[in-house]
């Protein structure tokens, strides 16, 4: 894991960029924003390379916030496949 972790690290922002500009199906993206393992400054600025995204954010939650909000992030991913 910390090989593809560092594989992917590694690759040029621009890169990144393009890859996230080429995905033009709608996107889900949750974070938490006391996540030390993907910060929520990196989703924020994922979603602003994506043309249809949605970026919901869970306050005093980490990296595991889909168990601490567990009915929230359900009700989220339900009304965005639902759309």
């Amino acid at each position: 894991m910390l090989t593809a972790a560092a594989t992917l690290l590694a690759a040029p922002f621009d890169q990144v960029v393009a890859e996230l500009a080429a995905i033009k199906h709608p996107v889900l993206y949750a974070n938490g924003l006391d996540d030390v393992m993907i910060p929520a400054h990196n989703s924020y600025v994922a979603v602003q390379h994506l043309d249809n995204a949605t970026l919901v954010l869970y306050a005093g939650a980490g990296h595991a916030f889909l168990f601490q909000y567990a009915k929230a992030f359900t009700r989220q991913v339900a009304d965005f496949l639902a759309a």
